[in-house]
């Protein structure tokens, strides 16, 4: 009788383990806010920020790439949020299904008015314009009807920068 309430109390015991092992958190983020002027996210990360940093701040991230010394395009990713932040590249990318505030709100905004906000582009293109900025440089991407589609915000020039696939 004793071996067999020690066996039933085992098998009780580690039924309980794995239970325990099955529940775990799902990571909750702060909203992301982009100031887009000062190249900053939060006001706590930047285009220089380490992917230790970024995954501190938003620990909600998608996947990470590790980085691998310069050549590759290591960084931390939030799909689901529509932001990306390349940090062995120094560039954060915000596309169309960026969740999140930007400032200015300039996703959606059409080419034609940013002269007063951006000024004149360094380098211009039909597919998109590379503006100085005090942090370095923003690259805004145009759909075929000339609005804003994707940023990239880098602390690089138009002459280093280096982007990824």
């Amino acid at each position: 009788m004793k071996v067999r309430t020690i066996l039933i109390m085992l098998a009780v015991s580690l039924s309980m383990q794995s239970v325990y092992a099955q529940l775990t958190t799902t990571p909750v983020c702060p909203v992301f806010t982009v100031d887009v002027l000062e190249g900053t996210i939060n006001e706590k990360l930047d285009c220089r920020s380490t992917a230790g940093e970024v995954k501190k701040v938003f620990p909600c991230f998608t996947d990470v790439v590790e980085e691998t010394g310069g050549a590759g395009c290591g960084g931390v990713f939030y799909k689901d949020k529509g932001i990306s932040f390349f940090t062995e590249r120094n560039y954060i990318e915000i596309n169309e299904k960026f969740k999140g505030k930007l400032i200015p709100a300039l996703l959606g905004t059409n080419r034609t008015g940013l002269f007063k906000l951006l000024g004149n582009p360094k380098i211009k293109d039909p597919a998109w314009d590379a503006f100085t900025t005090k942090f370095g440089i923003l690259i805004l991407y145009y759909d075929k009807a000339g609005n804003i589609n994707k940023l990239q915000l880098s602390n690089k020039s138009t002459d280093s920068i280096k982007l990824c696939e």
